[in-house]
């Protein structure tokens, strides 16, 4: 044990988890060390989230974690309102069921705040109450556009910046994307109304980080403090753990950093089988932690979730080892899916990529099944280190 895991004198000795120890503890809890026969909004209640930059993650990001899930399913949940896309997590979008919506956002409000900040100095003169009550009645009358909402506050404040003005609005509101956008196999531009309007039903009082904890590392513990605060993009959260202390255990990681824990929560062996699986990109298990050695190679960090990332990631014996993109093809051609090899894969986990990508392939793109196949291609390693 390293210097700093030794406890008190008298004091049991506090175990220490192996990158791969935590990582099949992690899968387990996010539904990928086997699909889980659970319905798709639980699922999202579940794992708090999904996250939802792009429209179509959270589809894929249940692919992955559910047995027999077919899009449609969410997509319902969408146009019934029971589920909805809203800036939460890290001030990003996530599509969160509808208690979640409006009880989560408000927890999350200091990330929020922070964007926020990085605008302030091109919205000198701009009451922020004022732009709250005008951006709020203004997009409860209808659903608006980002462009509208800008447009309508220029008129009040024709000297700040319009970029400014509309962030302004989505952080100070709780504002959610309506349908038909993020609705599968529709089409749909970036319309926003509060989520109290669009969910037909008033805020209400937020059940407190104390809450939030548990519900963390339900679904991505065990972990550290930080790492809830990279997750949530929030700061200071040491006090909250410290107050659940005696409701957790404790653990430490090779480098002797204190994780927390559910006394109860799920902790396989870390040579418990994990197979391959095809995540969107910034699915959130790999952005759930400030420390993602459970998941992604030390070396290979940062390599899937910096930009305006457009490959999904492969991973492998529990670990990130490929990525992947769907490929544009004629009308008439087999749907393609490329794998990029970040490490040589076997000739068996070449073939198990293969049968997950033509699972994947399956429900996303059925109509290329009939006689067609589908073109699934590997890109062999490159050695990023050269």
């Amino acid at each position: 044990m390293a210097a700093n895991t030794k406890p008190p004198a008298g004091a049991a000795p506090v175990p220490v988890l192996s990158p791969r120890a935590l990582g099949r503890a992690t899968l387990e809890r996010q539904l990928l060390l086997r699909r889980a026969a659970m319905n798709a909004k639980d699922a999202v209640a579940h794992l708090v989230g999904l996250q939802a930059q792009n429209t179509k993650p959270p589809y894929y990001q249940l692919l992955a974690r559910l047995e027999g899930f077919r899009p449609a399913e969410l997509a319902e949940l969408m146009e019934s309102r029971e589920v909805a896309r809203i800036v939460t997590l890290r001030s990003t979008i996530h599509t969160h069921t509808a208690d979640d919506a409006l009880t989560l956002r408000p927890l999350m409000q200091p990330a929020c705040d922070r964007e926020l900040g990085v605008f302030r100095k091109r919205l000198t003169g701009v009451d922020p109450d004022r732009l709250r009550e005008l951006s709020r009645a203004y997009v409860e009358e209808t659903p608006r556009t980002p462009k509208e909402i800008r447009e309508r506050l220029r008129t009040e404040w024709p000297d700040a910046d319009p970029r400014a003005l509309s962030t302004a609005a989505r952080c100070l509101l709780p504002l959610v994307q309506v349908t038909p956008r993020g609705v599968w196999g529709r089409s749909g531009g970036v319309a926003l109304t509060t989520a109290e309007h669009w969910l037909g039903r008033a805020a209400e009082a937020a059940p407190g980080l104390d809450a939030a904890v548990p519900r963390y590392l339900g679904a991505f513990g065990p972990a550290s403090v930080k790492d809830m605060q990279t997750w949530a993009g929030l700061t200071r959260l040491g006090e909250v753990f410290e107050r659940l202390r005696p409701r957790l255990v404790t653990f430490r990681d090779e480098n002797g950093v204190e994780l927390f824990d559910l006394p109860d929560a799920p902790r396989p062996a870390e040579d418990t089988p994990a197979p391959p699986r095809l995540l969107p990109e910034f699915d959130n298990v790999l952005l759930g932690h400030a420390d993602r050695t459970r998941v992604v190679p030390p070396h290979l960090r940062g390599l899937n979730g910096v930009g305006n990332q457009t490959y999904g990631s492969a991973l492998v014996d529990g670990f990130l080892a490929a990525l992947w993109r769907l490929e544009k093809t004629p009308r008439d051609a087999p749907a393609a899916l490329t794998v990029q090899e970040l490490r040589p894969l076997t000739a068996a986990e070449r073939d198990a990529l293969t049968d997950e990508a033509a699972a994947l392939l399956s429900v996303t793109a059925p109509a290329t099944a009939h006689g067609n196949g589908y073109d699934i291609r590997f890109a062999r390693f490159i050695d990023l280190a050269r």
